[in-house]
């Protein structure tokens, strides 16, 4: 029965996950951070599938009980044993906002290997695809293509990959957003929930001065996730797309983030393309100074996926998909889809893409589970 307007959903809930022997398997990262990965098992299955979030995010995107899920998608459509990461962005952890140095290269070189270590633990030698979403998308590529992680049979990237285009105002943001919020506010984080805070705490004052410029619904949360990431009335995804259910607990899905990695994101929006955030940095030295001009040695085959409003990341997919496949030799290797009508995360949370847009995921890895 679908979830009522109004109703609490309980967070980190594995109910939209029926009918799967559902474990939970801790990961330890090389530089001490525990991360966790979940597994959903109906079956034995020589193709597994990996889901990964993005920042300020968590395995919560692909088990929503709200609407029919991509966790459950893939379940009924062959993949019997799907596992989600919740790595060191997620919003089920502290690290994403507590003060510290982490950048995307810490994802790469550690978060990835030591996961998909558990997970071989377990599953062997069959076939693994991964299907990532946002900043997700770009770390895992950028392991994958630093030779971090290896043995990988198909990649999804959702959103954007290592190529990053994002509007002006966005960038603007990123250029003088981290020193404005952290100097001239004293704010350490983000958080959608600003609005609930106090009226004259400097977060909720803050809120409800985001809260004046997006007119477009009565949700604070969903205000401010638009100013956190994108350019828009809303950035992330259309209302229409969304269940109402879903709308009401933007906060839980999309939760509060540090401003540490924006740096690194700014470093990558000023270089168009994915790029190490320090070159002196030795822990870092294995890892590429450009993760795209890596990426030509080739790779497993990957599908660009993106909405065709996607006001995060523009066309970043699009482009990429271009460049990659002018650049190899077997540009069959690279897919491309443009979910009509759809934006940056309601690809993944909409009410609808179970219809819209999961079949063409689905056509994918069958045809690549071979």
């Amino acid at each position: 029965m679908p979830i009522q307007k109004g109703a609490a959903v309980p967070r980190h809930t594995t109910t939209g996950v029926p009918d799967a022997r559902v474990t939970v398997h801790p990961v330890t990262t090389d530089d001490g951070l525990g991360l966790q990965l979940t597994r959903f098992r109906r079956a034995e299955c020589d193709d597994v599938v990996l889901l990964v979030h993005g920042l300020t995010a968590s395995s919560d995107l692909f088990i929503m009980p709200e609407h029919r899920n991509l966790a459950t998608c893939l379940l009924d459509n062959g993949f019997a044993d799907v596992w989600t990461l919740d790595m060191r962005m997620s919003n089920r952890f502290p690290y994403n906002t507590e003060p510290h140095a982490h950048t995307l290269d810490d994802i790469a070189l550690y978060d990835y290997p030591a996961a998909l270590a558990e997970l071989r633990r377990h599953v062997g030698e069959r076939r693994v695809h991964v299907v990532a979403h946002c900043l997700g998308s770009m770390t895992f590529l950028m392991s994958l293509y630093a030779g971090a992680v290896r043995d990988v049979t198909s990649v999804v990237t959702s959103a954007v990959g290592l190529l990053m285009r994002v509007p002006a105002w966005s960038r603007w943001k990123l250029a003088y957003g981290p020193a404005l919020v952290e100097g001239a506010l004293g704010l350490s984080q983000l958080d959608p929930r600003s609005g609930d805070a106090a009226w004259f705490s400097r977060s909720g004052l803050f809120a409800r001065l985001v809260s004046l410029a997006h007119p477009e619904c009565d949700n604070p949360a969903c205000h401010m996730v638009s100013f956190m990431w994108g350019t828009g009335w809303p950035a992330l995804y259309s209302h229409d797309r969304l269940d109402p259910v879903t709308h009401d607990r933007v906060a839980d899905l999309l939760g509060p983030v540090g401003l540490g990695y924006h740096r690194h994101i700014g470093r990558i929006v000023r270089a168009g393309r994915a790029v190490k955030y320090d070159d002196a940095e030795p822990r870092h030295a294995r890892l590429p100074d450009d993760y795209l001009a890596a990426a030509a040695k080739g790779g497993p085959p990957v599908l660009f996926l993106t909405g065709e409003h996607n006001r995060v990341f523009g066309d970043s997919v699009v482009q990429e998909h271009e460049e990659m496949s002018r650049e190899t030799a077997d540009p069959d290797r690279y897919e491309l889809f443009v979910a009509p009508g759809y934006g940056y995360v309601d690809t993944i949370i909409g009410r609808d893409a179970h219809r819209d847009v999961f079949p063409h995921l689905l056509d994918f890895l069958h045809r690549r589970a071979v």
